[in-house]
């Protein structure tokens, strides 16, 4: 038994010095490396493959849209004073800022024209738009077309072998699905962060007078307006346009404008240079208990109309003062926002079914919606 345990020593001791001999000597051989930084072994894992994707990484979705989003530096002119040259102007107010202001944003090119999706308050009052592609290269941008409704604008930048952005299906995103946000915050230089999506159809929110809100957690700040909101495919779902905020920065609530919404603008402005929208002509309400018993309605959910213009779309399908619209193109409609929303994107001419409640009757009627007019002010009339 002795002779055993002696055998079994010297067996382990000269395994152990070889391991360590073969450790020092050649670490490639068991795996790992050994290297020495201030007189301390330290074990690296073996380099792998750069090309490789790690499991779980957004590497490909990121390279795939990144390349597409652009930043946008606006500059505008500081308006003087006309009285600025008179000295005693100067005396009681001082010398005016003369130095032009800029501003900062994102933007996402669609076509390879040189089409660009911004938004609206990015380049609004601009006098010079300089677009920075992600390959460094710079180019002067013209605006094509505005739409304040959505706070969408198109640009146009003259260069060729641009990259293009996929628009993906933002009709079937879901709650829960995850995302990435991409633009140039605070102007530190083009910028990913991820997160899911944490809400859909968001609206009331006082923003724009469409309102369809992708709301997510996405890292969302000042100078990612008008950037992208992709998928894990890299494929666009919106366009990142603004947050909620109390010091400035993200607190996990961004809003993104639906691509589908975004893709309805670009191509008005692209073909009839302007954004076509349907109009019934009804002044809308909240359904309240109050109008529901003033105007004698049952209806639990939906739109109660209080007034119909004369000879307007709705009135000549027969819409009346207190029908409650519940649906519109086969769409619920639960409240203003909606209403306003659903009835803005039927092409007009075309007519199409509303679903109501007057009193105790259900009806549908088709309405052949008009052309939506261009408010001077904050419309009443959807």
């Amino acid at each position: 038994m002795k002779r055993f345990w002696l055998l079994f020593s010297q067996t382990v001791t000269v395994l152990l010095a070889t391991y360590f001999v073969v450790g020092t000597l050649k670490p490639d051989w068991g795996g790992l490396r050994n290297w020495r930084s201030g007189g301390v072994a330290v074990l690296q894992a073996p380099a792998g493959d750069p090309a490789a994707v790690p499991p779980g990484s957004f590497r490909l979705a990121a390279q795939k849209a990144s390349a597409a989003v652009v930043s946008i530096n606006t500059s505008k002119a500081a308006r003087q004073h006309p009285n600025s040259g008179d000295p005693w102007f100067k005396f009681f107010f001082g010398e005016q800022d003369n130095e032009p202001q800029v501003g900062l944003g994102s933007g996402v090119i669609v076509s390879a024209s040189g089409y660009i999706l911004t938004n609206n308050h990015v380049v609004e009052s601009a006098d010079e738009i300089e677009v920075i592609l992600n390959d460094g290269r710079h180019a002067r941008a013209k605006v094509i077309g505005t739409d304040p409704d959505t706070d969408l604008a198109v640009l146009k930048i003259d260069l060729d072998r641009l990259p293009v952005i996929v628009l993906g299906s933002s009709d079937a995103l879901q709650v829960g699905d995850q995302v990435l946000a991409i633009g140039n915050p605070f102007g530190v230089g083009q910028t990913v962060t991820s997160g899911i999506v944490s809400a859909l159809g968001r609206n009331q929110l006082g923003i724009n007078t469409f309102e369809n809100f992708i709301q997510t957690d996405a890292a969302i700040n000042p100078g990612n307006s008008g950037g992208a909101l992709v998928d894990t495919q890299g494929n666009l779902l919106g366009i990142n346009t603004a947050i909620y905020s109390r010091s400035g920065g993200s607190m996990g609530i961004g809003f993104a404008i639906p691509a589908s919404a975004a893709q309805l603008v670009l191509e008005g402005i692209v073909q009839d240079g302007q954004v076509t929208r349907g109009w019934i002509g009804v002044e809308p309400n909240e359904l309240s208990p109050e109008l529901a018993e003033t105007f004698g309605v049952k209806a639990r959910t939906g739109v109660i109309i209080t007034g119909v213009l004369q000879n307007g779309p709705a009135a000549m399908a027969g819409i009346r003062p207190g029908d409650v619209v519940t649906a519109v193109a086969g769409k619920p409609v639960a409240n203003v926002a909606e209403l306003l929303s659903r009835v803005a994107g039927l092409k007009p001419a075309k007519a199409a079914p509303f679903r109501l409640l007057r009193g105790d009757q259900q009806l549908e009627l088709m309405v052949s919606p008009g052309v939506r007019p261009k408010p001077k002010s904050k419309p009443r009339l959807q």
